[in-house]
């Protein structure tokens, strides 16, 4: 029996119901509440109660906050680099924010790209949404942007045509410098040293800018040589 036909339309319209079920429950559950009050003390507290097991407790979190929007990540990587330094606090803020990336990823195209090609049929790949390497860079330059959606981002990847290892290594790309930066900032909140986390908070938006100055350099000389 081959793939097409183990995973059945209803299989997959079934994980479907109870993912989208899973996330209305954290949005407007009983859990919804707890969410809110979600902050990196009470993260640390879990984090040290659990002792050898808190770096699976930080990856942990990481990756169900990436695949379920509701649950906020800054915490989480606040509270990873206060307790374990900017450099291991970096290391399981990735695993985490990577592992949940992935997912993501491999739910939207598990879920929703065959149902899109049923649609649209090659519409959905048409123009640089057919691009491998306009889809990698989209990817990267996204995950460099505090203000895009980490989560939306993952899953529209998973609708398009981009490759797996692709998303991944753009995914991977992008987030080590705010993780870094997530990371070094609870270090330092922590051990009453704030005016080097501010300054690695400057040199992030400065990171992320750089990107959007050179498309926008890149899009005003393509604009001047068009009226040449």
């Amino acid at each position: 029996m081959n793939r097409d036909l183990a995973i059945t339309p209803a299989v997959k319209a079934t994980v479907a119901v109870g993912f989208a079920a899973v996330l209305l429950a954290l949005v407007f559950g009983p859990l919804s509440e707890a969410l809110t009050r979600l902050n990196g003390d009470r993260i640390s507290g879990w984090v040290a109660a659990a002792g050898i097991w808190g770096p699976v407790v930080i990856i942990g979190l990481m990756t169900a906050a990436i695949i379920a929007t509701p649950i906020p990540s800054a915490p989480i990587a606040l509270a990873a680099g206060a307790a374990y330094g900017h450099t291991l606090g970096t290391v399981y803020i990735v695993l985490g924010a990577e592992l949940g990336a992935l997912a993501a990823f491999g739910f939207a195209r598990f879920l929703g790209r065959d149902a899109l090609r049923r649609w649209f049929g090659d519409k959905v790949d048409t123009g640089w949404l057919g691009s491998q390497d306009a889809l990698t860079f989209t990817v990267f330059i996204s995950r460099l942007l505090p203000f895009v959606s980490f989560d939306i981002v993952s899953y529209a990847a998973g609708l398009s045509r981009l490759h797996f290892w692709r998303f991944g290594l753009a995914t991977l790309a992008g987030i080590i410098p705010a993780s870094f930066v997530l990371a070094h900032f609870g270090n330092k909140v922590v051990s009453g040293d704030t005016s080097r986390a501010v300054w690695a908070a400057i040199g992030l938006g400065a990171l992320t800018l750089t990107p959007l100055v050179v498309i926008g350099v890149r899009d005003w000389q393509r604009r001047g040589l068009r009226h040449d």
